[in-house]
């Protein structure tokens, strides 16, 4: 029991730091271009924090299966550095009940995954996805930016050059609306006016923008004819504060849905999701034999072979579901062959290990 909360100490402690960088690396890349979209106008700032969090579990599926594999290798490493494997060797400690141990801590990270990848990931992309539709399918004005030209969801791309003071009212405002052939009427408008405002109708959520003191061509491409409408007062709806557009995609869609359909994409789906908390014991199993180095060798001997392994198996995996998704491959037999090759491939390293002693 000692050793066993000594050993998993290790392995987890070093998988925090691991994947405490890796999650560092990855947000801070996300947050970047999040943050460059905002400042284009694409949406709020204010909605930063919660695209992060929508984001997180889709992050940490992908994070912890390679945190862990890398916790099993620096940790394990490290322990043959200092040769203290070679004494619990000495004390009856036998390469099973290593992989025993190791097998424990690799059931609660592949929960933890499992929770992300077969419930949160796809809630959170649901919500990414609504959150962002919203925001460009509306014009707000808490988004626009004096003196640039922005666009909106329907077609639309404005232009201000100021606020008032209290940043309610907008000064010398350019609006162009395209319509596509088809709709009601092929125009192309054209709004200009000196001031506008936005305002919400509570009773009906609708949302409108007010302009005052313009004017409103509508022009149609490969014509000279124009009109022209002067106004004291125009209102332009923008859209509804409380729509939200469903999203039908199988990245959103709910785990159980996915395993009721017969369709090769959402079987693909599905198999990519059960598979992550697999890849879990999969790498575990693998890592244990590579940790084994020689004192002279340093702990970091084997993590450069490891880090391609663990890119070809996830590479591999990404190119069955590609294949199960096309219909290239049957979905009966789909993504676990890869999953069996290194699975099998562990036990040979683990044999092979056992087979020279740990010494």
């Amino acid at each position: 029991m000692i050793l066993f909360r000594y050993l998993t100490r290790e392995v987890l402690l070093t998988m925090s730091a691991v994947a405490g960088i890796l999650l560092l690396v990855i947000m801070g890349s996300r947050f970047i271009r999040y943050f460059s979209d905002a400042a284009e106008g694409d949406f709020p700032v204010t909605i930063l924090g919660s695209l992060m969090v929508y984001h997180l579990p889709g992050f940490m599926e992908l994070i912890l299966p390679l945190a862990f594999f890398l916790g099993i290798l620096l940790a394990y490493g490290q322990l043959y550095m200092n040769s203290e494997i070679t004494v619990m060797v000495a004390c009856g400690m036998s390469p099973g009940r290593l992989l025993k141990v190791t097998l424990l801590p690799a059931s609660a990270v592949a929960v933890v995954v499992g929770v992300c990848s077969l419930w949160l990931t796809p809630a959170g992309a649901l919500q990414t996805a609504a959150t962002i539709e919203e925001q460009e399918s509306r014009l707000d004005v808490s988004v626009l930016a004096p003196g640039r030209f922005q666009e909106f969801g329907g077609g639309r791309t404005a232009y201000i050059k100021d606020f008032s003071r209290d940043g309610t009212e907008m000064q010398e405002v350019l609006i162009h609306e395209h319509h596509q052939p088809g709709d009601d009427g092929t125009h192309d408008y054209v709004t200009r006016a000196s001031s506008g405002y936005q305002e919400t109708r509570m009773e009906t959520g609708s949302r409108f923008l007010v302009l005052n003191d313009g004017e409103r061509y509508g022009v149609t491409p490969g014509q000279r004819n124009a009109e022209r409408l002067t106004f004291e007062r125009y209102t332009l709806r923008l859209g509804l504060s409380r729509d939200r557009q469903e999203l039908d995609s199988m990245e959103y869609a709910t785990t159980a849905a996915l395993w009721r359909n017969d369709d090769d994409r959402a079987q693909a789906q599905w198999q990519w999701r059960a598979g992550l908390p697999l890849m879990v014991f999969v790498l575990a199993i693998m890592a244990q034999p590579l940790s084994r180095v020689n004192p002279r060798q340093g702990r970091f001997a084997k993590l450069l072979p490891a880090v391609f392994l663990y890119v070809a198996y996830l590479s591999l995996l990404l190119a069955a579901v590609d294949a199960v998704g096309s219909g290239a491959w049957a979905s009966t037999l789909g993504i676990w062959p890869v999953h069996g090759v290194f699975l099998v491939l562990g036990l040979l390293l683990i044999w092979r290990s056992q087979r020279k002693g740990m010494r």
